[in-house]
């Protein structure tokens, strides 16, 4: 499972997606975002491009522990059903 630490904003969103594809690359199908604390929209664009590799790889990525706050965001943009919120 990736866990993914507190900070995903827009400052660190570049990072974060590469390092996570890697780890998807190698077989990871979890994020566990128990430990986001901070975020802002690039935090779900994030989410959604690990989606969208994830399955152009033929693989399933579950998000687990959604932060309220994101989850939120997801539902506006109505994007929530892409997570499995």
């Amino acid at each position: 499972m990736l866990a993914l630490q507190t900070n995903l904003t827009h400052d660190t969103a570049g990072d974060v997606l590469a390092q996570a594809i890697d780890r998807i690359d190698a077989g990871e199908t979890q994020i566990d975002c128990a430990g986001l604390k901070q975020f802002d929209s690039s935090a779900l664009a994030v989410l959604l491009a690990l989606r969208r590799h994830a399955v152009r790889r033929g693989s399933t990525l579950a998000f687990t522990n959604l932060p309220t706050g994101l989850a939120s965001l997801a539902l506006v943009y109505g994007v929530d059903h892409l997570l499995s919120i």
